[in-house]
């Protein structure tokens, strides 16, 4: 038993090595899938097309609608400078004495409102850059401020937010993007003030030293011309406020899609026993939609000309972001019929009595190993979530608690070096993982602490 845990963990590192060194999960994904399985004794053939494939189809199948509306819509805000926007609006009026808030502030904005993370950092840095010299504040704080307000409780804490890490427990718990709103809300507050309080200690101590914005950094952003303009702050609001009403009246107002048709056509017709497994990702299609359509007619003669390019940018980011996420979700699936596994799912039950502290340390787990926080919650959910929603049911806990507590564990340790926003921040940003991501990390941490925080505390009193 021992050698077939050894493959599935010799398969993980290995995983976890060459994403980290740059390769690409969609290649090496399924060769390292198909060495767990000959190291296991498994069929090989029958392992990549029949479980692998078959998984992987099926997550594109769930998801692919949400995250290519989800590129697209932040592409559109990016081309019609609603996100640049907003962004210059909020780190404006706060100041350069309040500059990492301010920043803060215009992810959490963003990224609540359906913007995605990418397009988020891409939006905001510039302005994080002028900000941040006009403080005099070490731009190497850049990278962790962004991550705080974009990376963490705006994308899975906050209830209804509609990234995708916080639609993916809806299909395995019957639930929507509003599950747990409390617990979410609170997890929000304290993951918000304990980064704000980490990052300001850390300009604070480099103030303390003398420490600068520095000079001759890489990839300085130009600074806005006074002629630039951008399209008013509320009139730059409306997409992402009308994504959020929407998603709303959607998954659980009166316009609920619950009631758009008969269930009984719906299970004869598409096979759908139950509708509230996918009212979540019926309701945030049609609010994407409509927030797409409104960016669209926000500056069109800007719009237009670049949409084109635009919409092949969004197409092109959305497919390889899916089809990463859905290798990643096929390796789970063959690795949960491997002899191993059964030895460590039992260690990851039995680390805890209680389904929510396991669900926890699983999810976190999986989503350091993969880099990828829908990553790890897909594979944790798809190979163990119909065991923890029965062992919630037998203690009396709610399917929401499931959700949230799932949801914001994946945007813990997903942040690790090897992950694909952090690479991609630290680009953007040009500055190095020995620069900037100790911030990072630090970030990192507070999410962890603050999901194992709130998991012990529901174990008590749910």
């Amino acid at each position: 038993m021992i050698i077939e845990v050894l493959a599935i963990i010799v398969a993980l590192g290995l995983l976890m090595f060459f994403a980290y060194r740059g390769y690409p999960v969609i290649v090496f994904a399924p060769i390292f899938t198909l060495l767990a399985a000959v190291l296991s004794g498994l069929a090989l053939m029958p392992s990549y097309t029949e479980i692998y494939m078959t998984n992987a189809a099926n997550y594109i199948k769930s998801f692919f609608p949400i995250f290519l509306l989800g590129a697209v819509f932040g592409k559109a805000m990016e081309l019609n400078g609603a996100a640049a926007s907003i962004a210059h609006s909020i780190v404006r009026a706060l100041g350069s004495n309040r500059a990492i808030l301010a920043v803060v502030l215009a992810c959490a904005i963003l990224t609540y409102g359906g913007v995605s993370l990418f397009v988020v950092a891409f939006a905001v840095y510039p302005f994080a850059a002028a900000i941040f010299r006009e403080a005099n504040i070490p731009k190497r704080l850049i990278p962790g401020t962004i991550a705080l307000g974009a990376f963490t409780f705006t994308m899975d804490a906050l209830p209804g937010t509609p990234q995708i890490q916080n639609i993916i427990p809806t299909a395995y718990f019957g639930t929507d993007a509003y599950a747990a709103p409390v617990v979410g809300t609170i997890g929000a507050i304290m993951v918000l003030a304990a980064g704000l309080y980490w990052l300001e200690r850390a300009r604070r101590k480099a103030a303390a030293l003398g420490e600068g914005y520095g000079e001759g950094h890489r990839n300085e952003p130009e600074s806005a011309s006074a002629e630039q303009k951008f399209p008013n702050i509320w009139i730059a609001l409306i997409p992402l406020v009308l994504v959020l009403i929407c998603n709303y009246l959607f998954s659980r107002g009166f316009l609920t899609v619950e009631n758009w048709y008969d269930p009984q056509m719906l299970k004869d017709t598409f096979k759908i026993d139950k509708v509230k497994t996918v009212v979540s990702s019926w309701s945030l299609i049609i609010a994407l939609t409509i927030g797409v359509i409104a960016a669209l007619l926000i500056n069109v003669n800007q719009v237009k000309n670049k949409l084109a390019a635009g919409l092949t940018t969004a197409a092109a980011g959305a497919l390889l972001a899916i089809f990463n996420t859905a290798s990643e979700v096929g390796f789970g699936n063959v690795v949960k019929t491997l002899p191993g596994f059964k030895l460590i799912q039992g260690w990851i039950l039995g680390a805890s009595s209680h389904p929510l502290v396991s669900e926890a340390l699983a999810v976190n787990v999986l989503a350091g190993v993969t880099g990828s926080a829908s990553g790890g919650l897909s594979i944790a959910l798809e190979v163990m979530g119909k065991q923890y929603l029965e062992l919630a049911q037998a203690a009396g806990i709610s399917p929401e608690l499931l959700h949230r507590i799932a949801s914001m564990a994946s945007g813990g340790m997903d942040t690790l070096p090897h992950n694909g926003a952090v690479i991609t921040l630290l680009a953007i940003t040009g500055l190095t993982h020995r620069q900037a991501y100790k911030d990072i990390f630090a970030v990192t941490v507070i999410k962890t602490l603050t999901v194992f925080i709130l998991a012990f505390a529901a174990s008590i009193f749910a």
